[in-house]
């Protein structure tokens, strides 16, 4: 370099790098350290032993003189529990663990031992510790668990029906290690509260209570109380019945309002709910005492052969320990039996006439609807017709009478040529004079009914010439073509 400058490191990557040694070297003698293998932690359960094992490794040119277990039940206290030394043996000066702890190898280098009949007071850490020339003492650390399984239980409460909110059911999970977890699936609307309470061997006693408002129906209602806990393999479960107590309610059945003078067999049964069950069932009659032909048995009132004497009301009592009901039914007798009617039809047949009814009259309605509408398209018969000509009483009375003008479709018969005929058996009518004294309906003009007439007279003599003559006389008819005319009479 110029100048004869030494090259310089800054100061403080200088400080880093000693402190990366130092961290380097402080660990690689951590780990040389570490001779003393044991289990971190160790799960174990009342009654039962554990194992809590211990070796010494790498010892190289390190000599062990002596070996002990330390139990640290909490922060603070130290208690030798067990210690061995190659000359002086085996000691176990903790009267707590005596005949409870036991070195499984008789040497240094593994001093393992064995808990037996473990408590949960046991818990805590337990230190392995050598005492070693010329290191000094060398250790490891176990942390002892103690696990307690839960107590599990459950019963009901049997509570009374009533208006306050009590305790139904109990759930308890006792003696355990860590705490359980309850809760509860029900069938009736309530809710539950759990407690805890700490023993003094550091288990958990867990209480659960069900509460509802009590009625009679929730008597028998099933409740399930539910418990998780760590050293259980699955969920502990239990269902439970609810016991509600309630005083007695009272019906009477069996009576079908057919009981006749003679009838056999006829009966009457009491039906009641109560819980507890009833001590007393009592049957009686508001007239006085029971007919002869009556016969108790418990809940059933049974009649041999039905009389006057039944004509009455009867009525039944139950009693248990919250009170007592009632309840009575008129039974009359008739003369004779009644004979059965024929049931009427259902609602549902009833509607279904109407609807099937509706519907046939709809389909008739529309075929006559649909005929008509072919119809007057024009594809049946003309439905109206002409009315035909009347014909007068005489002659004269048909020319005081206007002819009528044809309709629009004679005159388009007409304009086309074709002939018009009507339909009635009528004579034809007809137009022979030229529009001012025509004759209507065959009625001749009047000379021409003179000359028919003298024709008549002298038929024999001048048959041909009067004739001729008589039609000459006659005047002459306008006949336009297409027209309809009479003509004259002829003798054969």
């Amino acid at each position: 370099m110029a100048g004869g400058q030494r090259a310089r490191w800054p100061a403080s990557t200088l400080t880093n790098a000693w402190l990366l040694a130092a961290a380097v070297l402080l660990n690689i003698k951590g780990i040389i350290a570490q001779k003393v293998q044991v289990e971190v932690e160790v799960e174990a359960y009342p009654t039962e032993s554990v194992t809590l094992r211990c070796q010494f490794i790498n010892g190289g040119s390190t000599k062990l003189t002596q070996v002990s277990w330390i139990w640290e039940p909490v922060d603070g206290q130290r208690d030798n529990i067990a210690v061995y030394h190659p000359v002086y043996g085996q000691s176990f000066p903790n009267p707590l663990f005596k005949d409870r702890v036991a070195f499984l190898f008789n040497n240094l280098e593994n001093p393992t031992i064995r808990i037996s009949k473990l408590r949960m007071s046991d818990a805590g850490r337990y230190t392995c510790e050598y005492a070693t020339y010329p290191t000094g003492n060398e250790q490891g650390t176990t942390n002892l668990v103690m696990l307690a399984k839960p107590k599990n239980s459950a019963d009901v409460v049997t509570v009374q029906a009533g208006t306050k909110s009590v305790v139904v059911a109990q759930c308890v999970a006792a003696d355990s290690k860590p705490a359980a977890t309850i809760n509860w699936i029900s069938s009736v609307r309530g809710n539950y509260s759990t407690s805890t309470t700490s023993g003094p061997d550091g288990t958990v006693t867990v209480r659960s209570e069900y509460r509802l408002v009590p009625t009679a129906e929730d008597n028998n209602k099933d409740v399930t109380c539910m418990v998780d806990q760590r050293t259980q393999d699955r969920q502990w479960t239990k269902s439970l019945r609810l016991s509600v107590e309630f005083p007695p309610s009272v019906s009477i059945a069996g009576y079908d309002q057919n009981w006749y003078v003679g009838r056999s067999n006829a009966e009457l049964v009491c039906v009641f709910n109560a819980n507890p069950p009833p001590t007393a069932i009592t049957w009686k009659s508001a007239s006085g005492p029971l007919p002869d032909s009556v016969v108790v048995e418990n809940d059933r009132l049974s009649i041999r052969k039905v009389d006057d004497a039944v004509n009455t009301t009867f009525i039944c009592e139950v009693k248990n320990k919250h009170g007592a009901n009632s309840h009575h039914i008129n039974v009359f007798v008739n003369e004779q039996q009644k004979t059965e009617h024929p049931k009427p039809p259902s609602t549902g047949a009833i509607i279904g006439g109407i609807l099937g009814t509706l519907a046939v009259i709809g389909l008739i309605v529309g075929a006559i609807l649909y005929v008509r509408c072919r119809q007057d398209d024009g594809e049946g018969p003309p439905k109206h017709k002409p009315p035909p000509p009347v014909k007068g009483s005489s002659s004269t009375e048909m020319l005081t009478k206007p002819s009528e003008p044809p309709t629009a479709s004679k005159r388009a018969l007409l304009s086309k040529g074709e002939v018009y005929y009507e339909t009635s058996g009528r004579e034809p009518v007809t137009n022979l004079d030229d529009g001012s004294s025509g004759a209507l309906n065959g009625g001749a003009p009047p000379g021409l009914d003179t000359s028919v007439k003298e024709f008549k007279e002298s038929a024999d003599s001048h048959h041909s010439n009067e004739f001729e003559s008589s039609n000459h006389g006659a005047p002459a008819a306008s006949i336009s073509r297409g027209d309809s005319f009479v003509s004259p009479a002829m003798y054969v």
